[in-house]
């Protein structure tokens, strides 16, 4: 196994283990804070869906401000809320809730009054659980699911005068924006149900069953969340569910219409009465009114769904989406990859958007909380060895640049596919060598040997850059420069002759400035030639070089022999200084002798050539050809 695929395997284990934990740790009440995270995810996803209207099952009765003006202070006095209460009971509904803690005394008259008006009719009473301040985490491995349930040190219940005529609710709602809304509470010793869900069953008339994962309202099946919750999704702003102000009650125009055969909550909606709670369509909506959807929702089966099936959904989202996404960027490590993961990640962005309009909650803080740590940190990790690679590679090609020249380095890059195919062309070729130094050799030290080799190197590729010329490979002591690659070029002759003359009068200067026993015991070389060459890659599949073979080359290695023959440094051929049109730029400062016939070893027939000699002084006029017997 490779070290990459071994590291990704590793960073799969963790991305999986850190999904199980995430959600595990949601699951059983260690997470709070996921749950303030959904709330606006849950917000947003709402405000996708829009506006719904609502089942015409309840009619809110709100006590507002106009009926605080009317009355002068609030709460509402309990005799007004008789009225109120006795005039709704006139228009027949079907069940009268009221969403007010009637737990303490008022006047006894009054009492007595409000007392008679809820025996007229079928009535819910609200009550409030009174939780310790630490609420204890839920076990999520009792296999008793009331005991589950968060235990409240006591119930708030209405005042008993109050309750002997009517049914009571458990009215508490979690503070923020509420997501659900708890439908059974507990104490050491009692179960309680919820307001709403007491509203349902007497609005219903059927008996309620309690099981693991949902609840029965005769055969009206409600799937409910972890711990008896039920999910709510708000219809849209205040008033989207029917609202009528109790003052209708006191003006007397309260609409039968409104009434007559549904649930009616009473409620408060005084501003500044502190039950108020932000939801995705209104900043502050009445209490009463998100206690009437959690209503409307157990009536009409409605709700959005979040049972055990969409959350065993849910963890395997959490556990697969991070895995998928390091997955596919450690996959490719590069724009595809990245690409790729964000395809994968807006698409199950565009499922939970699209699950929730059609009423499947998936959590999708759970999911968030669970893919970007792993998936950041991973991507984090991508980068910083993707720095270093390119770091280790920058420094490679900087070192491998030294042993090829910068054209063919550059044409390279454009196409690695460069002298795969030999290609048979015109080229000018220079050979440099340094005479002498074999004999050197045996005497100099081998340190002062590669400095002596390492300065010629240096300057033989600097004049041999500076014409644009390719190094093809240092033989030692010498070189060979190839003019025709990366590409052909109409001057490639004369940039040949003017390097020539460059290395002539350089290699000369370096030699006079190099210690007297070491310069009176060498000297140099240059052959140059033009012709037909054929450039290639040579060598193994693990090491291959960019060089040219042919006749040409072997005449311009075997003219620096000529050269040497006849007491020169320089032999060019005739061929080269014709394609270079002789030009007196580059020979200008010396003195060009010739031409002559001579024969190069290891081939038949003669070859015209030309020697050239630096000038003591640099105005010395080109000399007219000489013919050398």
């Amino acid at each position: 196994m490779s070290k990459r695929r071994f590291h990704s395997l590793i960073a799969l284990a963790l991305t999986a283990l850190w999904g199980v934990g995430v959600y595990v740790g949601h699951a059983t009440g260690h997470l709070r804070f996921l749950d303030r995270l959904e709330a606006p995810l849950t917000d947003l996803r709402t405000l996708v869906r829009g506006v719904k209207t609502p089942p015409d099952l309840v009619t809110i009765v709100a006590i507002d401000d106009t009926v605080v003006k009317r009355g002068g202070h609030f709460p509402l006095a309990r005799s007004d809320l008789a009225r109120v209460v006795e005039a709704i009971a006139k228009f027949e509904p079907k069940l009268i809730a009221i969403d007010l803690l009637l737990v303490d005394r008022g006047s006894a008259g009054d009492d007595e009054l409000l007392a008679k008006s809820l025996a007229a009719r079928p009535t819910v009473l609200a009550a409030a659980a009174i939780f310790p301040e630490a609420i204890e985490a839920v076990d999520a491995g009792n296999q008793d699911a009331l005991a589950s349930l968060p235990q409240a040190e006591r119930f708030l219940l209405p005042l008993p005068a109050f309750a002997d005529h009517a049914d009571v609710g458990i009215v508490n709602v979690a503070t923020g924006s509420p997501l659900s809304i708890p439908m059974l509470f507990r104490t050491r010793d009692k179960v309680e149900l919820s307001f709403p869900l007491r509203v349902a069953t007497r609005a219903l008339d059927k008996p309620l069953t309690v099981a693991p994962d949902h609840l029965s309202i005769g055969d009206h099946t409600v799937a409910t969340d972890a711990g008896y919750a039920l999910p709510i999704t708000y219809y849209g702003p205040r008033r989207t569910i029917r609202t009528v102000s109790a003052q209708a009650v006191f003006d007397g125009t309260l609409d039968r219409k409104a009434i007559q055969n549904r649930v009616v909550v009473i409620g408060a909606a005084v501003a500044g009465g502190g039950d108020f709670f932000p939801t995705p369509f209104d900043s502050l909506m009445p209490g009463v009114e998100v206690i009437s959807t959690a209503i409307t929702h157990l009536m009409a089966g409605d709700g959005i769904l979040h049972d055990r099936k969409v959350r065993i959904t849910e963890a395997i989202m959490v556990i697969m989406l991070p895995m998928l996404l390091v997955a596919l960027l450690a996959w490719r490590r590069s724009a595809i990859g990245l690409i790729a993961a964000t395809a994968v990640f807006l698409a199950w962005a565009a499922l939970n958007v699209f699950a929730f309009t059609h009423g499947v909650w998936l959590n999708a803080a759970t999911t968030l909380a669970a893919t970007v740590p792993p998936v950041a940190i991973f991507s984090a990790v991508q980068l910083w060895a993707g720095g270093r690679r390119t770091q280790y590679f920058a420094a490679r090609s900087r070192l491998l640049a030294q042993f090829q020249a910068p054209a063919v380095q550059e044409w390279l890059a454009q196409d690695p596919d460069f002298l795969l195919k030999p290609v048979r062309q015109n080229a000018a070729i220079v050979f440099i060598d340094l005479s002498g130094f074999t004999s050197l050799s045996e005497d100099l030290d081998p340190d002062e040997l590669r400095d002596l080799l390492k300065e010629l190197h240096a300057l033989v590729d600097r004049e041999a850059s500076a014409c644009g010329g390719t190094i093809t490979g240092f033989l030692g002591d010498g070189a060979m420069i190839l003019f025709g690659l990366p590409r052909q070029a109409p001057d490639d002759a004369a940039r040949a002759v003017e390097c020539c003359a460059r290395l002539y009068q350089m290699v000369e200067r370096w030699i006079a400035l190099l210690p007297r026993e070491i310069g009176d015991r060498i000297g140099f070389k240059i052959g140059a030639h033009f012709g037909t060459i054929v450039a290639s890659r040579l060598g193994g599949r693990s090491h291959a070089h960019i060089t040219a073979t042919g006749d040409t080359v072997n005449v311009a290695s075997r003219l620096m022999e000529v050269a040497a023959q006849h007491g020169a440094s320089l032999a060019l051929s005739d061929i080269l200084l014709n394609e270079a049109g002789r030009s007196r730029g580059a020979l200008a400062e010396g003195r060009l002798t010739g031409p002559l016939q001579t024969q190069i070893r290891g081939r038949t027939g003669e070859l015209t050539v030309w020697f050239w000699r630096s000038a003591p002084q640099a105005t010395q006029a080109i000399a007219e050809p000489d013919t050398v017997n």
